[in-house]
């Protein structure tokens, strides 16, 4: 198998989709972003000086997948006819912060899962920007495509993080 964005002599190119159907097209990404415990009991309580932390970061994420054609230069810019952004905490023993879940919808004749990655790393990043002032120590982590479904090649859903990272090469 060989990669799509080249062609022949090796020259980057956008990949020719007119011959694609049109399908119902779905895609789910998910990320997280680790900081201090007391950044994260600041953000749950709203208490962050920029204001609503998440609900903020949630619309640049929506606003990140709008804008993936723009960012991305091979990306075929879509018709979005739907992206949801989610907020779940992480809290354990050894780690907090927040996970962040996209899933984005098109009818088309390409796949959305570089809008919902997008989205994902957007969100995720305005979360540090609105935060950095009390913690510049956080990182943003484990960013993958959980699954996609439509198009010619089907449907994937990822293995689980633990198991992926446990594959050799």
């Amino acid at each position: 198998m060989d990669f799509t964005h080249f062609d022949a002599k090796g020259d980057a190119h956008m990949v020719d989709v007119s011959e694609k159907p049109v399908t119902h097209r779905i895609a789910v990404a998910q990320g997280s972003i680790l900081m201090d415990r007391k950044t994260l009991d600041l953000i749950k309580q709203g208490g962050a000086k920029k204001g609503d932390v998440l609900g903020v970061a949630r619309i640049a994420g929506i606003q990140g997948a709008k804008k993936t054609s723009d960012l991305i230069p091979l990306c075929h810019p879509l018709f979005l006819t739907r992206v949801t952004l989610d907020w779940s905490t992480i809290e354990s023993d050894h780690e907090q912060g927040l996970r962040c879940q996209v899933q984005a919808e098109t009818v088309g004749s390409t796949g959305v899962e570089m809008e919902a990655l997008t989205a994902v790393q957007v969100a995720l990043l305005t979360v540090y920007d609105m935060c950095k002032a009390i913690d510049r120590g956080m990182v943003m982590t484990r960013v993958s495509l959980l699954e996609k479904h439509g198009g010619r090649s089907g449907s994937f859903k990822a293995v689980s993080q633990s198991a992926h990272h446990q594959k050799s090469p």
